[in-house]
This record gives structure tokens, sequence and C-alpha cells, in this order.
């Protein structure tokens, strides 16, 4: 006859014999703590899904990725008509810069000064645009939808023009207003994407933007405004100097001024 086998249930040390001993050999456990195991009976099945097994981490993880990825949907879904109200505020405000306004409340002040945003046909004539305020005009200008802002700045007629181009890390932007005779700079606004601080990044500070005001645009039917290397501007009347130690940069504002207003150049020399 088979010797009966008992299990510590404190260590799991399993003893064979007549009966369990009085001590567990192992931890010490009295023989109460010993159970019966009986032959040929098998554990009874697990219901349900085993943790332990692959499908099981599979499922798990696929799950997880559905409702993570519901949740980011949803809550882009939820913020993006305010991340698209902060972008127009956002381009608002940049055209406010290129007048020389820093209001607290941008879109009521974009209302009090801008009148009328035009698109320029070929002839330079104007004509209103009827589509939704844009906020990306190198998209605009690559379709040629040449954006131009009328604004009223203290009873004087002001005229902007977004510009896009290229710096040495990545893309440049800005704004560039003009009085009412289309040739002089009233103001300029200028941002950039990646341009290192201290050094490209400076085309973003008034202390650049300022050195525009006042600057001639155009002469004798030819674009003349332009960014020079820092400290070798010489004509006073139309040139400026760029950024010292970013000498790219700066040929990349210059870039993208004469490209620019060179197609707007039917409405800067219309009457």
């Amino acid at each position: 006859m088979a010797a009966k086998k008992f299990k510590c249930t404190i260590c799991g040390y399993v003893h064979e014999g007549d009966q369990a001993p009085d001590k567990c050999p192992v931890c010490g456990a009295p023989k109460d703590a010993f159970e019966e195991i009986a032959e040929g009976v098998q554990a009874p099945a697990k219901k349900g899904l085993n943790t332990n097994s692959n499908v099981y981490t599979i499922i798990y993880a696929a799950v997880m990725v559905i409702i993570v990825a519901f949740l980011l949907v949803f809550v882009s879904s939820s913020l993006k008509e305010r991340q698209n109200n902060n972008v127009i505020q956002d381009t608002k405000s940049q055209i406010l810069a290129s007048l020389n306004l820093a209001p607290a409340d941008v879109a009521s002040a974009y209302n009090d000064y801008i009148q009328m945003d035009w698109l320029m046909k070929e002839d330079g004539t104007l004509v209103k645009n009827e589509n939704t305020f844009s906020t990306s005009y190198k998209s605009e200008f690559n379709a040629g939808r040449l954006h131009i802002f009328q604004a009223d700045v203290d009873g004087a007629t002001k005229y902007i023009i977004p510009m896009n181009g290229l710096g040495l890390w990545g893309a440049i932007w800005g704004y560039i207003a003009l009085d009412a005779d289309k040739s002089t700079v009233y103001g300029v606004y200028f941002s950039h994407a990646s341009e290192t601080p201290g050094l490209g990044g400076e085309i973003a500070t008034e202390y650049f933007q300022k050195r525009f005001a006042g600057k001639t645009v155009v002469k004798d039917g030819q674009i003349v405004l332009n960014v020079t290397k820092y400290g070798t501007a010489k004509d006073a009347s139309c040139q400026v100097d760029g950024v010292s130690g970013a000498t790219i940069t700066s040929k990349g504002v210059n870039s993208m001024i004469s490209t620019v207003l060179e197609s707007y150049k039917p409405f800067l020399l219309s009457k």
C-alpha cells in the first residue's frame, strides 16, 4: 500500500508516511499544520482568464491602448475649438505688433484698428477676402492669395503685409506695416521656429525690429529695403544692420523681405 502524503501548509514541505510528522523538519510547524494530499485527485481548473498567460498580457495591453487613444481623441476634440481660437488670437496679436501695439484685449483691439483684410489682384488692385481669417500666410502666399491688412492708427492709414521665409534652423515669419505712401516702414514684427537664442533669435526682439522704422521700401520702381551683415549698412534710408553673429539668419530675413515684397510690387507701385 502506497504511503500517504502530507503537506505542510506553512512552508510546503511534503512528508510521506502513515501520518503527518509531529513537527515539520523544515519550518518546525506542529502536526496540525499538515494536510493530507489526496492521490489521483486533480485540482479543479481555474475559471476565467489566466492572468499569467501571454494571451492575458496581449489583451490587457490592447484594451489599455484603446482606452488611452479614446481619451486622447476625446480631449483633443473637446479642446480643438479653444486651441483654434488661441492660434487666431496669437496671429492677430502679431499683426497688431507690427503696428507697435501690444493690447491686453487682442480681439477688441484688432476690431478697432484693422479695417479690412484685402487680397491683391495681379494688377495691384484689392478685393475683400471673403474667406475665414487665416493663420497660415505661408500656405496662402504659396497659393497666390496675397493678403494686405488695412489699418487705421490715430486717423492714419497703414498697410500690413504678411511675410514668411527660412532662417538658419527653420521657418521665420513676420509682418511689415507701411505708411499710406506704401513705401515707408511704420513697424515690423518677426518671429521664428528654432533660431539660436542670443543670436538668430534676436530677430524677434524689439531692439532689432525698431531698426526698420522709417526705412524706405520702394525707390525708382524697385524694392530697396534690405538687411545687411551687421555693421555694414551704408544707406541709412533703406538698409538695416542684421543681427551680430547671426549672418545666415539675417540673410534669411533679407531674402524673406525681398521675395515677399517683390510679389506685392504691383500694389506698392500703384497710385
